[in-house]
């Protein structure tokens, strides 16, 4: 997990992060990856579907979403920088 959160925190850094559902789906320009967490509500989790499919984009569940992003009560972000999109994606399937 320790990569994930340094991939996810210098993302956000660099401005690459979308966090929450409600600025999720008033984001109109192009996402590459959708990340949410194992806990969030159905509702959250049938929106988030809804936008992978509706934008054709790769969604992954994960634990702890929070510590990753380091903000409280996170349910959902997006990434919009395709490199690091993939290099999540590469470490959370263990390549």
């Amino acid at each position: 997990m320790n990569n994930i959160d340094g991939l996810i925190g210098i993302a956000r850094k660099a401005g690459f992060v979308i966090i929450g559902g409600e600025n999720l789906a008033s984001y109109t320009k192009k996402l590459y990856l959708l990340i949410f967490d194992k806990s969030a509500g159905t509702s959250l989790k049938r929106e988030m579907n809804f936008l992978a499919q509706k934008r054709q984009i790769e969604i992954i569940e994960v634990e702890n979403l929070s510590k990753l992003v380091g903000v409280q009560n996170c349910k959902a972000i997006g990434i919009k920088n395709k490199a690091f999109s993939e290099n999540i994606k590469k470490t959370i399937k263990g390549e």
